[in-house]
Formats: C-alpha cells, structure tokens, sequence
C-alpha cells in the first residue's frame, strides 16, 4: 500500500506541475487526412505523436490538431483500418494535407520502444521487424509467440504442444531472448522447456523483435534478442466509452476464447480495462489421433489508467494471469500405440504396464491430474516527463510468478514443484536535448528477485536472491544520407543462496524442505552459492540512405549473458519437462560478438529486405544427455532422463530475406515471400576431440525455411463492406541434418509444407459507429503429418522401435478456426 501512495503521489505532484506550466501560449499544427484515390476524408483516424506520447483521432471532416507550447518538430505516425501507415516529420505551428493509399506492407516503419527513443526503421542500424495490430487479428494462432512466427523471418519457436511456445532467434533461444511487456521484462520460470510466456495474447496489439544482441539497452539475457509486446493506450473518445469483443473458435482442439475490452480517454484522463479466458481440449493429428494431456484453460484480468498532461505521461497497470496446463508425457502402449497415463508414485510406476486413456477423456475439457497450474501478476508504473528539451522514461514495477506443478497421482492436491518468483523491476533514462545533429541517452535499469521454493515434493532449483545493476550511454549522430549510432554498457549482477536441505517424511514418504537448525537426517539438496557477474556490452552501426528507396545498414554488437539460476544450480527433476537435471557451479557467463549487414530497398511497387549475421558466442552453455556405464540413458528418476549442463564455444550465422510485392497497377495484388536460413556449430576443440563429429552442430537449431503468401484484397462490395480478402499461404521446411547428435540427444527431421488459407472482411453498421471483422482460416490444409525439429514432443517416446515406424509425438493436424472481432 506504501508503494502505491507514493505512487499516486507523484503522479498527483506531476499533475499540478503540469498545469502550473499550462499558461505558456499554445502553438497548433492542423492538419487533415484524406483517401489518396478519391480524396474522401478519413474520419476517426489514429494520429500517434511519436515525440509527445500522445494520440489524436480525426473528425468527420479528417480534421486533427496537435497543440505544443514551444516551436518544434515532431514524429508522427498516421494510421487508419484499411490503410497503410505513413510515417512523416511535421513542424509546429503549420499545416497539412495527408493521404493514405491502401494498405500494403512498408519498411519505413516506426519504432517506439526497441531503441533509446522514437526512430524510423530506416535510420537505425539494428536488426528490428514490426508486427502491427492487424496481422495479430488477423492471425488466429494459439498464443502470442506463433502469432509472429509468419510475419518475422528470423524467430522460430521451441514447443510443448498448442499452447506452449518459447522464442528462438536466429537459432538462440530460452534465457538467451529477452521477452518484454510494455517494455517490462517478463520475469517468470521461462528456463524449462515447456514454460511459456505468460501474457494474455488478446491484450497485444503490437510486437516489435530486435534480431541481434540487445544487451545493450536490456542487460543481461538480450544475448540473442528481445521480444517486445505492447499492449494498447486507448485513444481520444471524446468522453464516450469505447469497447470490443473478440471470440475465436478453433475446430482442432475445440479451443474457444472470448474477450472483452473497454477503455475510455478524455482529455487527460484515461482508463481501459480487459477480462479474457481460452480453453482447449486435446489437440489431434493423423498420426496420433488425439495427444493426451495437451489441454488448458487460461484466464486473463488487466486494468490500466493513465493521465496525459502536457509536459508528463503516467500509466499504472495491473495484469493477472492463470493458466491450467496439461503437461503430456508421451507415455503409451507398446503395441496398439494408444496412449496411458500413471497411476502410481514413481517408485511403484510401471511405464509399460499404464492403463489406456479413454475416449472419454481424451475428448474432455477438464483438466487431468498431472498439470500445471501457472499464476503471474504484475503491477507497474511508466512515465515520460520532459524537463526542458529533454526528455526523462522511467519504470517502476513488481511481479510474481507461481508455478505449480502436480505429478503425483496417489495424492493429486500435492504438487510436486512449487517455486514462487518475486521480481522488483526499475529503469530510468534520459533522452538529452538534440544538439547538431546528435541525441544522446543515458539509463540505469535492473532489478531485484527472491526465489522460493514453497510446499512441494521436488527441487529442481534452490531458493535464491538475485541483484542486477546495469548503466548504459547510447549516442546517435544524424547526417544528411547517414546515421551512425554506438554506445556502451556495464552490467553487475550478484547472485547468492544458502544451503537448501531436505527430508522424507514417514507419513507420506515425500522429501520436505527443511531449515536450519532442523536438519538432522536430512539431505543437502544444495550447497550455499555467492558469485558476482559482470559484464560489458558495446554496438556500433550505421545506416546508408544510397537514395530514397535504398538504405543500407551494418552493426557490430556485444552481448552479455549471466548464466541462469538452473544452469548454475539445478539439481533434481523438473516434473513438467520429464527432465532430472544437474546443473554446472563453475559456469561462467556467456558474451558474443555478433556482425549484421542489411540493405532495405522501398519501392513504389515492391519492397525487400535482405540480412546476413555472424555471431561468434564464447562460453555457450548447453545441455547434454547422460548415460550410465552400460550405455543406456541415465535415469536417476525412473522414466525421466538426466541433462547436465555444459560450456564450450559456438559460431552461428545466416542470412534471412523478404519480399513484398505490390504493384500500384494492381492494387488488389498483394505477394510476400520470406527466407530464413541459420547454421549454428560448436567450436569448442576439446568438446569435439571428446565427443567426435556428433558434436559438430547445435542443438535446436531450425531448419531452412521458405514462406510465401498471396492475397487478393476485393474492392468494397458497399459501404458496409471493406477490407476483404483471399489468401493462401505455403511454408516449406528443409529436412534438417545439422543436429546435435550426440548420445541421440537429437536426431534428424524430415521436411514438409504446410499449405493454409484465409479470409476476412469488415462490416460497419449503417451509422458507422460499430465494426465487426471477421477471419477464418485454415491451417494445414492437407492434414499433413509432421513433426518440428523444435516440437519436444517429437523426443517423447519409450520403445526403440514402434509398430508403424513413428517415433514421438506429431504437431496439430488440420485446424478450422474462426475469429470475430465486434468493436464500438
């Protein structure tokens, strides 16, 4: 309660200030936004201030206007449903006429919270792909991640069924991609295999991806990238309460998901509010029919207000999130390949003699013994303030993560693990004012965490405390064709933990954690750990405007790792993973030199991107199955194998292309086409001496792929009609023979294509005050049988060779999914 008085205080202090300065004449910049073919103008347009952090609908007439108390310029981004953005550079006072043409996909794109502060696209030289809010409606994918997975060439995903997806760029992922809320790291359990993100995919309404280290601006775990999903501020309703509701079906798994949004903003004051739920049942394949214990229910809450003054914007939000997740174990019977799940403790457990599943169950949406049970909650504070010509961010927050999960069959109320995660999080920085063409950021940010283990069975990590300081300074210089950014960072983060001990306990015959001095009889699970990490992460780039529709990039970045609390210290089972692993106490922290060079061509009828990198990483950190002297798979927990963490050194590069083609003459043709390759090897001498050539490649790294998509855009039927269009899409991936193959950790996996198909169209009621989109699509059109080289799934098999030659678990067969958005 202390910290939220303190931060109502400020805001309220920050208010009266703002108004104390409110007396400075106002000067307007009006402007007015009309259709580029037949000049009608554009009414209830998004007008977003890239400089003011502020946001403006058009009148009836196309009319908005901005109001500043000094002379200057500004960013601002134009977008309208049904339109393609425009990025432009006004100058207060003045006016102007825009017009915005159909939409199609653009490169000069608008980057708000990627970089120091608000940057087109073509004038930073990073690596960074956008997602806007339409495609997110328009894809109907089972969370956030798979979401962008189409529309970025570059990010692959690591699975555990439909509603699990952790991010990998270019070829690196878990701790190694930094995934962020609203530009708030997302702090939760994301180490293990099957631990998703948790964040409420109705509630993002852009992503930005940084492909590249970005540790730079994000410290430590940005080594590969970051994920960045921005939730929306509502804009100007002029006092009147806006909402909407989005339901989706999917035919598959029976997944259904509603939400329902409402936001209001007038003037200063705004508010916005959020409740959504989705739950599936087992989802289906032609292989395996019906996967056992891949369904889930989750549950969503999210509440924001802000106030806008003229020299201050505040937010505070809330955000709760639940999820039940089934945790499949790939368990079945030898013969008939049905699948069978536990019903004993792990001593007493025959894996080859499990009962079978029934239909019945396999059909059902309630949620089985062994699962899940996933809770994070999340309360911040972002403000922007200016101070003279500068500009001051700042961030506040706190989240908690609970992951519980239950594998015990003889007592289903006893969770097996039960970890509590507290996060403190913090970050200021300062834009300094613009002088001869150079702009400067300065920040501080980090955070503070304490790990608990809480009322469970097994241990997989210890209790811990974690302090992490970073500083950094980012410069940029603008010149007339050219641009060239650098900076420099310094990270400290101290991690330490006591002895963690524990007990069987006679009455249930399950370990317990127990504290000194109680410790007579008991286990040392842990043996106490203190270790400082520091590290120094430094980029330098620039960007080449060759002419108008030819920018050419290249940066050179360093990035910096801490290794993760199980890569140090694990030591016991994660029961979701079905993995006993065993961590490495003398792991050092990971650091990589990455090179990217690009060229961004923007034509009037076709864009292209094209991008290739190298990145050198030195002491890499990998997991590696271990057998015992009889060359079967170590089990120190019967039907669970044993991983232990490794270090060495590794090289990855690649290259990923994009093409879009939309020619003026044809505006109804709309053709994209994507690329992505990447190989990633080991280059550590005495790694490969030990273990020979299966140890040559990475592991979980993603095949070649090839992505393409056509769409047919129709031209409005009537007014109540627009945006409507036919699609197909066709994504091909190589078999992939670079694997780690050592110890079968993993082996290869054919290619395949998928072949999917879409539609969608708007409808607006006769006084256009309510809009309702509707999308259906096809996945996997021919029900085509695969398995992902990054599907864990795939490794989840208990006979060495089966009745029909199938090994593992295959991803979804054909979907039918159905989405409506109604907003008003």
């Amino acid at each position: 309660m202390k910290i939220l008085g303190i931060i109502l205080w400020v805001m309220l202090c920050n208010g009266l200030l703002a108004q104390s300065n409110s007396s400075s004449p106002k000067k307007n910049f009006e402007g007015r936004i009309l259709d580029f073919i037949n000049g009608k103008p554009l009414a209830k347009t998004t007008v977003l201030d890239l400089t003011d952090h502020k946001t403006y609908l058009t009148d009836s007439t196309g009319i908005f206007r901005i109001e500043s108390t000094i002379t200057t310029k500004h960013d601002i981004r134009i977008n309208s449903i049904g339109y393609k953005n425009l990025d432009i550079e006004i100058s207060i006072p003045g006016t102007g006429i825009f017009r915005l043409m159909e939409d199609e996909k653009e490169l000069d794109q608008v980057i708000v919270t990627a970089v120091a502060g608000a940057t087109k696209m073509k004038k930073t030289p990073l690596s960074i792909a956008i997602v806007p809010q339409k495609e997110l409606n328009r894809s109907t994918s089972t969370n956030v991640i798979d979401a962008l997975l189409k529309s970025v060439p570059g990010i692959s995903a690591i699975t555990t069924g439909p509603n699990i997806s952790k991010p990998f760029i270019r070829g690196l992922g878990y701790n190694r991609v930094l995934t962020l809320y609203d530009g708030m790291r997302q702090e939760g359990q994301q180490w293990g295999d099957e631990h998703g993100i948790e964040i409420d995919p109705y509630s993002i309404t852009r992503a930005e991806i940084v492909k590249g280290p970005a540790s730079l601006l994000y410290g430590s775990d940005a080594i590969a990238g970051v994920v960045n999903l921005i939730p929306g501020i509502p804009v100007e309703t002029f006092g009147k309460l806006k909402g909407d509701i989005i339901t989706e079906y999917h035919s598959n798994n029976g997944m259904a998901g509603t939400t329902l949004g409402m936001h209001y903003h007038k003037k200063e004051f705004l508010w916005s509010i959020r409740s959504s739920v989705k739950m599936a049942k087992d989802y289906q394949n032609p292989v395996d029919q019906r996967v056992y214990n891949t369904g889930f229910s989750e549950k969503n809450f999210s509440l924001m207000t802000g106030l806008e003054k003229k020299n201050s914007k505040q937010y505070l939000q809330l955000n709760l999130y639940d999820n039940l997740q089934e945790i499949p174990d790939g368990s079945r019977d030898s013969v008939t390949r049905a699948f069978t799940f536990q019903t004993m403790e792990a001593e007493k457990d025959d894996i080859r003699n499990r009962p079978m599943v029934s239909n019945k169950a396999l059909g059902a949406y309630s949620i089985s013994l062994l699962h899940q049970h996933i809770q994070h909650y999340r309360i911040y504070h972002k403000a922007v303030f200016t101070i003279g010509k500068g500009e001051l961010n700042t961030l506040f927050g706190f989240q908690q993560n609970n992951r519980r999960e239950y594998n015990h069959p003889t007592n289903p109320s006893q969770a097996g693990l039960y970890i509590r995660l507290n996060t403190l999080n913090y970050e200021a920085k300062y834009n300094f004012p613009e002088w001869a063409g150079i702009r400067v950021t300065y920040g501080i940010n980090g955070m503070y965490q304490e790990n608990k283990n809480k009322d469970a069975t097994d241990f997989p990590i210890p209790d811990y405390k974690l302090l992490d300081v970073g500083t950094f300074l980012i410069g940029k210089k603008e010149f007339q064709k050219t641009v060239i950014s650098a900076g420099i960072r310094f990270d400290h983060r101290n991690i330490h933990w006591n002895n963690f001990y524990t007990r069987k306990q006679n009455n249930s015959g399950f370990y317990k954690q127990v504290n000194v001095p109680d410790t007579s009889g008991a286990t040392l699970n842990f043996l106490s750990y203190e270790k400082v990490f520091k590290g120094v992460s430094a980029s330098i780039g620039v960007a080449y405007a060759v002419n108008n529709e030819i920018t050419v990039k290249a940066n050179l970045a360093s990035g910096y790792r801490s290794p993760s609390i199980p890569e140090i210290g694990s030591d016991g089972l994660d029961p979701g993973a079905h993995i006993y692993y065993i961590g490495n106490r003398n792991a050092n922290a990971e650091t990589n030199w990455q090179a990217d060079i690009g060229v961004l061509i923007n034509h009037t009828n076709w864009n292209l991107s094209f991008e290739i990198f190298n990145n050198r990483i030195n002491n890499y950190i990998f997991f590696q199955k271990l057998f015992d002297i009889n060359g079967q798979p170590l089990e120190i927990i019967p039907g669970n194998f044993t991983y232990q963490y490794k270090q060495g050194s590794a090289r990855l590069y690649g290259a990923e292309a994009n093409f879009s083609f939309h020619p003026k003459t044809l505006q109804w043709l709309d053709l994209q086409c994507n690329l992505t390759t990447v190989t990633g090897i080991n280059t550590d001498n005495e790694t490969l001496k030990l273990l020979g050539n299966a140890a040559k490649y990475l592991p979980l790294i993603p095949p070649f792929r090839a992505g393409s998509r056509i769409r047919i855009n129709l031209p409005a039927i009537n007014s109540l009609f627009s945006d409507t269009y036919l699609q197909t899409e066709a994504e091909s991936f190589a078999t992939q023979n670079q694997f780690y193959a050592v110890d079968n950790t993993e082996t290869r996996t054919p290619g395949y294509t998928l072949v999917n198909m879409g539609f969608g169209t708007q409808i607006r009621t006769h006084q256009k005050q309510s809009v309702c989109q509707l999308f259906v699509n096809i996945n996997n059109l021919f029900n085509t049988a695969y398995q992902s080289h990054q599907n864990r799934l795939k490794y989840f098999e208990y006979y060495n060779r089966t009745r029909n030659e199938t090994s593992g678990i295959y991803n979804m067969g054909r979907n039918l999914a159905v989405k409506a958005i109604f907003s008003w």
